[in-house]
């Protein structure tokens, strides 16, 4: 689904791009919506922004190229890149997308894993990543990622271990105690400070 508006500079080219594929097969149905006459498809969708685009789970917003729109029906196909789309909304800076995605989305969670292990982010990834988590404190879908944020205390990175620190702390759960109290022995000060903290934070 595309959401386009008069006037808008990009509208036309995401447009032209999403027929192309829908000539081509690659997408089976298109569906397009001027938002001067229905307001309420972008109330819908929560958005304010034009060209607005939903390719299967994925919502975009903004100009994207034609190879780029490719490449997101492909990803959309396959539904296996959900590190992308969040790592894409974050350096868009739609946090609240990325967000709601998640909510929707919960065993998806596990993608952002692979995102605080990453050492080309940008500062917005890293920021997101930990909004993000701290947003999901106490859910049970951070507690069920304690065991994977567990193996990543024993990273040989410190900043790792320390971020891994943080988010058990936040998964509020007493399983994750026996993660961190190893830590409280890191050779890294801010680690072992981080894991203090996060043990005082949990139940017992």
């Amino acid at each position: 689904m595309l959401l386009i508006a008069p006037g808008c500079p990009h509208c036309q080219s995401v447009l032209a791009s999403l027929t192309e594929l829908v000539k081509k097969g690659d997408i089976g149905q298109l569906k397009v919506i001027n938002i001067a006459v229905h307001p309420e498809a972008a109330q819908e969708v929560g958005t304010r922004s034009v060209p607005w685009l939903r390719i299967g789970n994925y919502e975009l917003a903004g100009n994207y190229t034609p190879g780029e729109i490719s490449d997101w029906v492909k990803k959309a196909a396959k539904d296996e890149s959900s590190r992308d789309y969040i790592r894409e909304l974050l350096e868009q800076q739609q946090m609240d997308q990325a967000i709601a995605y998640l909510k929707q989305h919960p065993d998806q969670l596990s993608a952002l894993l692979d995102l605080m292990q990453r050492e080309d982010n940008s500062l917005g990834v890293s920021f997101g990543v930990s909004a993000i988590f701290e947003d999901f404190a106490g859910s049970p879908a951070l507690q069920k990622l304690v065991p994977q944020l567990g193996e990543l205390t024993r990273s040989d990175k410190a900043n790792i271990r320390g971020d891994a620190a943080y988010y058990l702390g936040l998964s509020a759960t007493p399983a994750a105690r026996n993660w961190l109290k190893p830590l409280l022995a890191d050779p890294n000060k801010d680690v072992r400070e981080i894991a203090a903290e996060a043990l005082e934070s949990l139940p017992s």
